[in-house]
């Protein structure tokens, strides 16, 4: 089953999620759960991080929420919010 993980950052967090950028890509390339696609959302600007988008592919929700949940990024506070749907990919283009 896939998931959509879509995170907000706290406001004026660039810096934080700067300073854990690299714990955060070591982590994704070393976990059991599966990223289909992953990477920071954007201000209207189209420069300034202000989020995370991940689509992964797990057995159960369980398994995601753990994955976000020991992600560091979420783990030095960066998200201000969280959301986990199921998704249903039914296109790619790739």
């Amino acid at each position: 089953m896939h998931y959509v993980v879509h995170c907000l950052d706290h406001e004026g967090a660039v810096e934080k999620r700067l300073a854990h950028y690299e714990a955060h890509k070591a982590y994704l390339a070393g976990a059991a759960v599966k990223t289909v696609i992953s990477g920071p959302l954007l201000a209207d600007d189209g420069e300034t991080m202000i989020g995370s988008l991940f689509v992964l592919e797990a057995d159960a929700k369980a398994d995601v929420v753990a994955f976000n949940q020991a992600d560091p990024f979420a783990r030095a506070g960066l998200w201000k919010s969280v959301h986990i749907h199921p998704f249903n990919k039914r296109v790619d283009n790739r």
